[in-house]
């Protein structure tokens, strides 16, 4: 099996990793499911306002897929192609200028669905923006694609057309997640300094087993500070505090239920500076959307020796601000797997790879079994709409139209 790419660059920007709410934005996001992990069967369901059908009467749906074939499910791919009529233009289709000639002509016909199921492949159009998505004939209905972050695709436009956005969220959850309990216990016990000092020689060796003692800690008993709770933010709250015996807890502008902060052993902040201010270890998984809210104004809230991850995306983080606050020691550790300019590092931040800062490439939903979900969660979306007219991981739900079928 040949392995998956993660990382969406060049074809699309790289993207968050949650379907949580941030700060308020202009286009705000919803929440997909408040599961811990992606069920096998995927049950989650939220209904759109009217039934959805598929195309004219006596024939299947046609479903645009765009992207690389499927590979992980073949069960489910047969019973997708079973009840749909599958269109797969070819790479040169897919680039920009090609694709919007082809939806002008209707070369596709009336599609019901937009199918991507892979990050590496499928973005050759670009943004889906204004451009493209006032092409799409009247019959779409359902866009469902691989990925957690959904800032390449207008969902509210798309949603005000009709069509419901469906993201990989639920399936990309615990990599993510397993991803960041890596990098909070990287900035707690100075793993990249530990890690290149094995390699520098016995000079070093030695210095790292002698001095690197005084800026290790335990996690058990520090703050953890979870800007997000969504789908990733839970698995991280339920490790954190059960595994670990952290103290957790979480801003986001939409509370969750008491039950599940009993579940997730976690408390509720009513602020994102309160949430900053009694952090030891503040992490960001969260959507982008609202800026940057790591910025000059939200670092000076960061207990002095804080430690920072993010795992969201790097649009929301002010990266010369948290450069500064490094070089000033107000922050002691950090660790990114997400960056502004992908695929480049920050050159202040690349100052303190190997020492301070854990910074790696985007890879935190990188699996095999990230993408064997992506692609099954995206097939089962699209059947879900056009049957029944209920999706399972849609994000733009609020900005949907109600339609009238004739």
């Amino acid at each position: 099996m040949a392995e998956p790419t993660n990382t969406p660059m060049p074809t699309a920007p790289p993207t968050p990793r949650s379907t949580s709410p941030a700060l308020p934005a202009t286009r705000p996001t919803s929440t997909a499911s408040s599961t811990l992990s992606p069920p096998k069967p995927i049950s989650t369901s939220a209904s759109l306002p009217v039934p959805v059908p598929g195309g004219p009467l006596g024939t299947k749906p046609i479903v645009l897929h765009i992207g690389d074939p499927v590979k992980y499910n073949p069960e489910t791919y047969t019973e997708f192609t079973t009840q749909f009529e599958v269109v797969r233009p070819s790479t040169d289709e897919r680039q920009r200028p090609a694709f919007i000639q082809a939806l002008r002509e209707k070369r596709w016909g009336d599609f019901s669905a937009i199918f991507r199921p892979f990050w590496g492949t499928g973005g050759e159009m670009g943004h889906w923006d204004a451009e493209l998505i006032s092409l799409l004939p009247d019959s779409v209905r359902v866009f469902a694609s691989a990925g957690t972050g959904f800032d390449w695709a207008d969902t509210q436009l798309l949603g005000e057309r009709g069509v419901v956005y469906c993201n990989g969220g639920l399936a990309a959850a615990e990599a993510v997640s397993d991803f960041a309990m890596a990098m909070i216990i990287s900035t707690f016990r100075v793993l990249p300094y530990c890690i290149v000092s094995s390699s520098a020689g016995p000079t070093t060796f030695h210095e790292c087993h002698t001095t690197a003692t005084a800026q290790s800690h335990n996690l058990r008993g520090h703050v953890l500070g979870l800007v997000g709770l969504g789908n990733i933010g839970q698995q991280i709250a339920l490790k954190c505090s059960i595994a670990f015996g952290m103290d957790v807890a979480y801003y986001d502008v939409e509370r969750k239920p008491e039950p599940l902060e009993t579940k997730l052993h976690v408390r509720y902040c009513e602020s994102l500076e309160a949430l900053v201010r009694e952090s030891d270890c503040v992490v960001l998984c969260t959507p982008a959307g609202a800026g940057r809210i790591i910025n000059e104004k939200s670092l000076a809230w960061f207990k002095p020796g804080a430690r920072f991850v993010n795992v969201a995306r790097g649009s929301l983080v002010d990266e010369q601000a948290l450069a500064e606050a490094l070089e000033q020691h107000r922050l002691s550790n950090i660790a990114l797997d997400v960056h502004f300019n992908e695929p480049n590092v920050h050159p202040r931040l690349l100052a303190f790879a190997g020492n301070r800062a854990m910074l790696t490439c985007h890879n935190a939903g990188g699996t095999v079994e990230t993408h064997i979900g992506f692609e099954e969660l995206a097939m089962r979306n699209i059947m879900a709409v056009l049957a029944s007219g209920q999706a399972i991981t849609p994000v733009n739900m609020q900005w949907l139209k109600s339609q009238v079928v004739t």
